[in-house]
């Protein structure tokens, strides 16, 4: 695998944990007092934790891939999230949207 390769896979990896950290700030938006939730704080240190992996991305891609690849797996994997986990309804625009977000995903797989 190339150091490019490896730095897309782990650009997805920290855009699931970054959803995670998505999921936990979710569940301190629920509280009575949300930024006093340990909900809260627990997404705070999962963002903080993922720098380093960033700063790794950032050897390898440009800013216009990593925006690429972290935008449209950060979509996929709320969508999932979402309709998995919190049981969230998917209408039709949320679908058209999510499959024009792999679309740009494959553009920049054949011209990146």
């Amino acid at each position: 695998m190339t150091p490019r390769q490896q730095a897309l896979l782990v650009a997805i990896l920290l855009a699931g944990v970054g959803v995670f950290a998505d999921y936990l700030l979710k569940l301190a938006s629920d509280q009575q007092e949300s930024v006093q939730s340990k909900w809260f704080w627990s997404g705070l240190l999962v963002y903080a934790a993922m720098a380093g992996g960033w700063v790794y991305v950032m050897r390898h891609l440009s800013f216009a891939q990593i925006g690429v690849v972290y935008s449209v797996s950060t979509v996929l994997l709320l969508t999932l999230v979402g309709v998995v986990v919190l049981r969230e309804p998917l209408r039709g625009h949320e679908v058209l949207g999510a499959a024009m977000a792999v679309g740009s995903l494959l553009l920049l797989a054949r011209f990146g």
